[in-house]
């Protein structure tokens, strides 16, 4: 069975001298009764439809069926090649297929909601594109997203993944916690270290509100995916330099259940606050729904 918190993970991680991902697979064994080798399989066909809908959107002018969002992966997948960029072709480049992902699935194209369909954005460009800048193989991706379920069942088992029960946090905020420590284990980091930069990700977007317009997961998710997957890739470069969370990882999970917990209706979800009803998310809104 597997553990409830992270700090146990950590005992077991160091007495078995295994990585989060293998101890995820597992327990993935045990739990479902499916072999390694097809538990792999399973995973590896998430990381194609993973990787189909990052790439989509680079070469096609994807637009969401409402007309709110649409063409910035494209826009910025060519600006990635520029030589006046400031942070550079690697983190564009992620942007680029964190955005590709939200605009395929408002397009209504195939995703893998990881942790959410609102967050589908943020593990896929991470997990790729880290692994392209690391010359990782497909069988080391997949290895990856183990790790980055690892973290995800954690919080699943003691907060939430729903913006609708704990606000964007809980699903922008999880996914890039998720990358976050993937990415770690994906560069030879311990599973101390994973868990600290999965704590970082989390003590930064504490109270992120989920408030899209018209109800839709289009604005400002698809931009929000965008910002998880720059802060996963930031915050991994953090761990590895050796910097730590004083907070712990489960600590964090805690905190981020109760101040979910503590926004109201109106900042979950409901597009009832934020960002929904400003004068330009109102009009949106009765554009788009006609009311």
């Amino acid at each position: 069975m597997f553990a409830n918190k992270g700090i146990d993970i950590l005992e077991i991680c160091e007495q078995k001298n295994i990585p989060i991902w293998e101890y995820t697979i597992r327990c993935e064994e045990e739990e479902s009764g499916l072999s390694r080798h097809e538990i792999i399989e399973k995973m590896r066909k998430n990381l194609k439809v993973m990787k189909e809908a990052a790439e989509y959107g680079l070469i096609n002018e994807t637009k969401s069926i409402s007309g709110l969002i649409g063409g910035d992966a494209i826009k910025l997948n060519k600006y990635a090649s520029s030589q006046n960029t400031l942070t550079g072709e690697f983190m564009i480049k992620a942007m680029a297929r964190a955005v590709s992902c939200s605009e395929v699935n408002a397009a209504m194209g195939k995703i893998v909601a990881a942790p959410t369909a609102g967050s589908c954005g943020i593990l896929p460009s991470v997990i790729i594109t880290a692994g392209e800048k690391l010359n990782k193989s497909e069988d080391e991706l997949i290895n990856a997203l183990f790790t980055a379920s690892g973290i995800g069942i954690i919080i699943a088992k003691n907060a939430t993944l729903s913006g609708a029960e704990g606000g964007c946090q809980a699903e922008c905020g999880s996914a890039a916690a998720m990358g976050a420590a993937a990415v770690v284990e994906m560069m030879g980091g311990t599973p101390a270290m994973a868990l600290h930069a999965a704590a970082i990700v989390i003590k930064n977007v504490l109270g992120l509100v989920c408030d899209p317009i018209a109800g839709l997961v289009e604005v400002p998710c698809a931009k929000r995916n965008i910002a998880g997957a720059v802060s996963a890739l930031t915050t991994a470069d953090l761990a590895m330099s050796g910097v730590t969370s004083r907070i712990p990882f489960d600590d964090t999970v805690i905190a981020m259940y109760k101040v979910g917990k503590q926004l109201p209706c109106e900042l979950r979800e409901t597009a009832m606050g934020g960002l929904a009803t400003t004068p330009t998310g109102l009009k949106l809104a009765k554009e788009i729904l006609g009311k």
